[in-house]
């Protein structure tokens, strides 16, 4: 398995259930009204929790972010398998797939994704790419260092997927996904 098992498996059950308040207000409040509006305030009125217990779990709304980004988008990595499988040409596919379609709703499940707001996503999901990435070449085996292509990679499928969920005419998510694994391929092919 790769990255962290989920977290939420080793908390104690009244942490997740406070946790799982906070998310699913700050869920709903991004879609009402995007980050940059949002409090901590709106959340723990949302949540109905009081703030020193949401203090308790995030530091600011910020690391509330990255939290929430990072849970959903390993969710999608684990829905597909793709957190405990190795590098193939199928496996690429289906991880481009994955970012492209994962970016795709979280842009259209926020109300106004603000640049700030996209900075913060791009950074999380970059780094649990990298570290994707980095563990499937570690598995082929490859005497070199997995740090230069896979963040190359990263890079890449984000920036992909990133230009795919900001168009205003998609095409068909496969026909896009299929037109973009080679230029991402070809990164990675050699060192798997």
């Amino acid at each position: 398995m790769l990255i962290n098992p989920s977290e939420n498996e080793r908390l104690d059950p009244r942490v997740r259930r406070t946790r799982s308040l906070i998310l699913t207000a700050f869920e709903a409040l991004l879609a009402e009204k995007g980050f940059e509006s949002i409090s901590v305030q709106d959340v723990t009125e949302r949540a109905q929790i009081n703030r020193a217990t949401f203090y308790a779990h995030f530091p600011d709304k910020y690391a509330l972010l990255d939290y929430f980004i990072s849970q959903a988008f390993m969710r999608e990595m684990e829905k597909r398998t793709l957190n405990a499988c190795h590098y193939s040409p199928e496996n690429l596919r289906n991880l481009i797939l994955a970012v492209c379609d994962f970016l795709a709703r979280l842009h259209s499940d926020c109300a106004q994704p603000h640049q700030q707001f996209e900075s913060l996503a791009e950074g999380t999901i970059k780094n649990i790419l990298f570290e994707l990435l980095s563990h499937w070449l570690k598995q082929s085996g490859t005497k070199i260092s997995t740090e230069i292509p896979a963040t190359v990679a990263a890079w890449a499928i984000y920036g992909l997927a990133s230009y795919y969920s900001h168009s205003k005419k998609r095409p068909a998510l496969e026909k896009f996904v299929d037109d973009a694994l080679p230029l991402v391929a070809v990164n990675l092919g050699q060192f798997a």
